[in-house]
């Protein structure tokens, strides 16, 4: 019997090589990364990736608006019929879930913050996180401080969760998150 191959769509394919993409961002940033590393993790070819992509930079710019995308998706889905403090609650809560479950994601987001020395990455990153807070100032309806805060406790979050401290015994680290209301 002879085997079968399921040919892939080319919004197939490149979902695919956006998850590789996404994967290879996380590990090595935009710079460390080779666009002949994600083919081959993605199964396709380097010419066939710049096919689909054009170049690097591209392909970076795609993973990095696919990446704020999926978590405003997280973010509405999270507060779905909820409003106020407890949109929030809901909000952090399912983030909180996606760093310790999902840590490849974390890491994406930062090798974004730290490329934006090009501006083209920096304008991508601003309307990805400018949508993130747009969205929790309309389903919280709380004043710019309140939201503020929020975000600021995300992303000291994010720093603990970039060095694994909910996995570690340090006391500095766990009266920050004691402040912020959360156990990694």
């Amino acid at each position: 019997m002879v085997g079968t191959t399921t040919r892939l769509s080319a919004a197939e394919r490149r979902d695919d090589v956006l998850d590789a993409a996404l994967t290879a961002f996380a590990a090595k940033g935009y710079e460390g990364t080779s666009t002949e590393d994600i083919a081959r993790e993605a199964g396709i070819s380097q010419p066939y990736l710049f096919r689909l992509f054009g170049t690097k930079k591209e392909l970076f710019l795609a993973t990095v608006t696919r990446c704020f995308r999926e978590t405003l998706e997280l973010f509405q889905r999270s507060a779905e019929g909820l409003r106020g403090e407890e949109a929030l609650h809901a909000i952090g809560s399912a983030y909180m879930d996606l760093l310790l479950n999902e840590r490849t994601r974390l890491r994406a987001q930062l090798q974004a913050y730290a490329a934006c020395d090009d501006p083209d990455v920096c304008e991508v990153v601003a309307n990805g996180y400018g949508d993130l807070v747009t969205y929790v100032e309309r389903v919280s309806g709380l004043p710019p401080e309140a939201v503020a805060g929020f975000f600021a406790k995300g992303m000291l979050l994010n720093v603990l969760s970039a060095m694994n401290m909910q996995n570690g015994p340090e006391p500095w680290a766990k009266r920050l998150l004691e402040g912020c209301g959360k156990e990694l």
